[in-house]
């Protein structure tokens, strides 16, 4: 099944609030900073390292209205890519993949803000692939570049197996970001948290995300249905891969899409999802929030046109496929997530039948972190990881609602 929508080279998505509000989101960010929105900088110090304090520091100072973030990003991974070609050819391979990794994150970066398949924005894609490949020549774990046919093209991944694999079959995880995020930051340069405990990762870029949007490979729900399937069988089919033991696991935007997938492959282990998009059609964070959001989304489905958008937009909805989810499936969320509101999610767990976990945080908004229930609660990534582990070596559990105080208790309810 082919779909006809392209994504324009030539133009950006025309979006009204955008337009009008340009001048808003530049006071906000100058009074704010950049991550009015979304822990963009943080994250990077997060999945990089304390080396990254230092970049993330002087980005966040330069970073005044929203036309400084791409060239900001492109001077940091300048600087880290010469860097590491430096220290690779004077031997120090450590030092050389380190900033390999950096620079492909920085590079990746500076791609948010196109919205436009045009020349800029594939170079920049294509410094980001050389920098991440040259990071997976030098990495301390195998990792190597995946790509998962779909519909006549192919969605972009890289496989990382666990520190230390050398033969045998071991459980593994699809992971991916969301509507911003990219692959190259899903897993840590690191300590991450499904290969510290054995699972392995293909992180990748399903229909509209990223580097499938650059590839004209756009959002669709039916489109996401088939990936669900295409990802699964792409893992089961290698050798270092245990086929029974599969899981998917999904962040913000990432959640609808991860629900989405498993809807259309039973036989995944288990689905976890954070930070929810799980509202049908999506008004909360197209039409509420930030109208970056919106913009970005437009040019993911390959729309220019904010009326036609606003038409294809409730076809985004996971309401006729829950009852076929077979896997078991955990949501970590925040009580007051503005981009999602709690009612939508606690609808999807009435409609699935399969176990369940929903485990919400107190006073926590999208990235439920920053708050007393998230800081002191179980963290929502360990969490995640340590669920995924038990399904993937096929524990039980009872279906049950959490909520996490914000004294960190955690209070349970039966489902």
């Amino acid at each position: 099944m082919s779909d006809e929508r392209a994504i324009p080279t030539d133009r950006e998505p025309v979006c009204r609030r955008f337009d009008e509000q340009r001048w808003l989101i530049d006071n906000v960010i100058r009074a704010n900073g950049p991550e009015w929105d979304q822990g963009r900088l943080s994250h990077l110090v997060t999945i990089i390292g304390p080396e990254a304090a230092a970049d993330v520091a002087g980005m966040r100072a330069r970073m005044q209205k929203l036309a400084d973030f791409g060239p900001t990003f492109e001077t940091g991974a300048r600087r880290r890519e010469a860097r590491a070609t430096a220290a690779e050819q004077g031997g120090d391979v450590v030092t050389a993949r380190e900033n390999y990794f950096m620079a492909a994150n920085y590079w990746a970066s500076a791609q948010w803000t196109i919205l436009k398949n045009d020349e800029k924005n594939l170079r920049l894609n294509a410094k980001k692939r050389e920098c991440y490949g040259h990071y997976a020549r030098l990495a301390d774990h195998r990792v190597e570049a995946a790509w998962v046919p779909l519909r006549g093209k192919a969605l972009p991944a890289w496989l990382h197996l666990p520190p230390g694999f050398r033969d045998g079959k071991v459980p593994a995880v699809v992971a991916m970001s969301g509507m911003d995020g990219y692959k190259e930051r899903v897993v840590a340069m690191y300590g991450d948290r499904f290969l510290s405990r054995g699972i392995a990762v293909l992180t990748i870029e399903g229909p509209g995300q990223y580097e499938s949007a650059v590839l004209g490979i756009p959002v669709s729900v039916p489109a996401w249905l088939e990936a669900g399937r295409a990802m699964y069988e792409w893992l089961a089919a290698r050798p270092e891969i245990a086929p029974d033991r599969i899981g998917i696991t999904g962040h913000s935007f990432g959640s609808f899409f991860s629900t989405i997938a498993a809807a259309g492959e039973p036989r995944y282990r288990g689905c976890a999802v954070s930070g929810t998009c799980l509202e049908p059609g999506g008004h909360a964070i197209f039409e509420e929030a930030s109208p970056t959001f919106k913009r970005r989304f437009m040019y993911m489905s390959g729309y220019t046109d904010e009326a036609a958008f606003d038409d294809f937009r409730k076809t985004l909805t996971w309401e006729p496929y829950a009852a076929q989810i077979r896997t078991p499936y955990l949501c970590c969320t925040g009580e007051y997530d503005p981009l999602s509101p709690l009612p939508h999610t606690e609808r999807l767990f009435d409609a699935l039948t399969v176990p369940k976990t929903l485990v919400v945080y107190q006073g926590a908004g999208h990235g439920i972190g920053g708050v007393p229930s998230g800081n002191l609660g179980p963290p929502f990534a360990t969490l995640m990881a340590d669920w995924m582990a038990a399904r993937l070596a096929g524990k039980m559990f009872e279906s049950e609602r959490w909520l996490v105080d914000t004294t960190g208790q955690v209070h349970k309810t039966d489902l």
